[in-house]
C-alpha cells in the first residue's frame, strides 16, 4: 500500500470514528472466511458496516478524536464494526459473540464515550431506534384510541338496549 492509499484510508476511519454513532471493537483470529461473511451479513443487516483496517492505520485516525481510548484496543488481530444507529451495530456484535466465540469484543465506542466490553454489551441490551420510535408512536396513539372506544361505547349499548326491547315486545 502506497502513502497516498493509507491516506485515504485513515481518513475513511477517520469518518468512521466520527460520524457512527457506536464503534465496537473486537479480535476475529480463528474466523473462517465463511465466518466472517456471516459477520458482515449480520452487521449489515443491523444498518451497520465491518471493517477491517491496519491497527497502526486506524491509531493515526484516532488522534485528536473524542474516543482516541480506544487505540489501546487496536492490538492483534482486529476488525471494527459501526452503525449511525447508537444501538444497531453493537447488538449485531455482540449476537454474533454468543454465537461464535472467536469472535470476542474487546470494547468499543459510542458518541464520545469509550466502552469497555460489558459497556458494548449494556448498549446491545438497550432498544434500538426503530423499537424506541414504535414504543414513542403506540404510547401517543394508546389515549387516542381509548377515546375512540369511549365515544363509540356507548353506541354500541344503546344497539343492544334496543335489540334487547324489540325482542321482548316480539
Amino acid at each position: 500500500m502506497d502513502r497516498a492509499q493509507k491516506e485515504k484510508v485513515v481518513e475513511e476511519l477517520g469518518q468512521i470514528f466520527e460520524s457512527s454513532g457506536v464503534v465496537v471493537v473486537a479480535h476475529y483470529e480463528g474466523l473462517t472466511v465463511a465466518e466472517m461473511q456471516d459477520l458482515r451479513a449480520r452487521v449489515r443487516g443491523a444498518g451497520g458496516a465491518v471493517r477491517v483496517a491496519k491497527n497502526k492505520l486506524a491509531k493515526i485516525a484516532l488522534e485528536g478524536t473524542d474516543v482516541a481510548g480506544i487505540a489501546d484496543l487496536l492490538t492483534g488481530m482486529t476488525v471494527l464494526a459501526y452503525s449511525e444507529d447508537p444501538v444497531a451495530a453493537a447488538k449485531a456484535a455482540d449476537e454474533y459473540a454468543k454465537a461464535n466465540d472467536k469472535y470476542v469484543i474487546l470494547g468499543g465506542a459510542m458518541g464520545g464515550t469509550v466502552l469497555t466490553a460489558d459497556g458494548v454489551k449494556a448498549v446491545a441490551k438497550m432498544p434500538s431506534r426503530e423499537e424506541l420510535i414504535a414504543q414513542i408512536v403506540s404510547c401517543i396513539g394508546a389515549p387516542a384510541s381509548n377515546i375512540a372506544g369511549a365515544i363509540g361505547a356507548p353506541a354500541s349499548n344503546i344497539a343492544s338496549i334496543l335489540t334487547t326491547i324489540e325482542e321482548k315486545a316480539a
